[in-house]
């Protein structure tokens, strides 16, 4: 009975929280041991490259018909002439691919750099090579409009139930080289709510053990 009493004041809490909050965050950890076949590292010329890795973050509006992305990559050619004489570091394509559980592959449904480029309703991507060194941070939005055979609305649901990720292909590893789980960032005051919530139910079945 007491963990019922618990349980029911922390639903409350987060009932009660989920109309104050207007926006959804989601992050992405890109790194090539995502991938489902292990990118390789090498220069054109031969020798080793660096690996490369990334971040991202999204940001899903009130309306749920746009999802502002900003993510930044390293040891990636972003333009081709980050590394002059090896292209094999060069970025091919950019993508967000959803609809199939993590570790496995599934189709794009938003591409924003290379084919497919579903940024077009209108194009809004911004890429901003490192001032020194190789990578750099793509912005964009995914708009209503927009998709790779589907539209933003139709993903909600692969992108708050983990089936969705971002990848970037290059030269060298055509599917792809870096590649990102997307997930849902929790909200610091919903899990603050659910904790003031827990301990308020405790207090109160300890203060009537104590009175009984």
């Amino acid at each position: 009975m007491n963990i019922v009493r618990i349980a029911a004041v922390g639903f409350v809490f987060i009932a009660a929280s989920t109309t104050v909050f207007s926006q959804t965050d989601y992050t992405a950890n890109l790194t090539p041991g995502q991938e489902t076949a292990a990118p390789t590292f090498t220069m054109s010329g031969g020798g080793t490259r660096p690996a490369s890795f990334g971040s991202a973050t999204f940001q899903l509006n009130a309306s749920m018909d746009q999802l502002t992305m900003t993510v930044t990559i390293t040891n990636i050619d972003i333009n081709g002439t980050q590394t002059p004489g090896d292209t094999n570091d060069n970025l091919a394509a950019a993508h967000i691919h959803g609809g199939q559980p993590p570790g496995m592959n599934a189709s794009v449904v938003w591409g924003f750099f290379g084919s497919p480029d579903n940024d077009n309703n209108p194009d809004q991507l911004v890429i901003t090579p490192f001032a020194s060194g190789v990578g750099g941070t793509f912005t964009s939005i995914w708009d209503a409009p927009e998709g790779n055979n589907t539209t933003l609305a139709a993903q909600l649901s692969n992108l708050n139930n983990g089936l969705a990720y971002i990848n970037f292909h290059t030269v060298q590893n055509p599917g792809g080289e870096i590649r990102g789980l997307i997930v849902v960032v929790p909200e610091p005051s919903v899990l603050a709510l659910l904790g003031v919530g827990a301990v308020a139910a405790c207090a109160t079945i300890w203060k009537r053990r104590r009175v009984a």
